[in-house]
């Protein structure tokens, strides 16, 4: 899956992928891994990220159209067991710490943290640019803060990252959510848990 944990319908893909999976599993007894790559939504954001609303309504065309479309993805995180509060939303915070962060964590944990980062931010309006933000979200899962920071500090995790947005390029990526599954088949966007499920049975032969 490549994802920004600033996307909103990543955070809705992804939670579609996590119910997929589930159903996917009791229905054939099947598991499936899943491996999370970085994706930058717009890589032209500084390292301190960018005032959030003014940045989305010269995106979208000004306040009267930003307005619904907030309120279409709230409405449809919702919809599927996730909440957005905009409202508390200040920053649209450069996101490439917190990718290499994710390369940083154990691999069992990679998926937790993507939920507690994203948690963070479109619940608690958290600014996801700022290291020690991070560094507290990683703390309250338990995870070791000070060995993650030292690591960011030698640089670790920028090849991992960079890896990830060169070969994004190379596939022709240009939004996300985005699914590669088993190297050959393709989604891209927000799937409903219910397609995806189509998918898996399709691709292993069994639909």
């Amino acid at each position: 899956m490549y994802s920004d944990m600033v996307c909103p319908w990543c955070r809705i893909g992804k939670k579609n992928l996590k119910d997929a999976i589930l159903e996917w599993s009791q229905s054939s007894g099947d598991g499936v891994t899943v491996s999370y790559h970085a994706f930058l939504l717009d890589p032209t954001l500084p390292p301190e990220g960018l005032p959030f609303k003014p940045l989305m309504e010269k995106k979208f065309g000004g306040p009267d159209r930003l307005a619904p479309m907030l309120e279409r993805v709230t409405q449809a995180g919702a919809d599927v067991g996730v909440a957005f509060r905009f409202d508390r939303v200040t920053r649209m915070p450069n996101t490439v710490l917190a990718h290499r962060l994710t390369y940083l964590v154990p691999e069992n944990r990679r998926e937790e943290w993507i939920d507690a980062v994203m948690t963070a931010y479109f619940e608690f309006g958290k600014d996801i640019a700022d290291r020690d933000v991070l560094l507290e979200i990683a703390g309250d899962l338990g995870l070791e803060a000070g060995d993650l920071a030292g690591r960011l500090a030698k640089g670790e995790g920028e090849a991992e990252v960079n890896a990830d947005l060169q070969r994004a390029q190379k596939m022709g990526i240009t939004g996300v959510p985005f699914f590669v599954i088993d190297g050959k088949y393709a989604l891209s966007g927000a799937y409903p848990a219910a397609d995806l499920v189509r998918a898996f049975a399709k691709i292993s032969g069994s639909d």
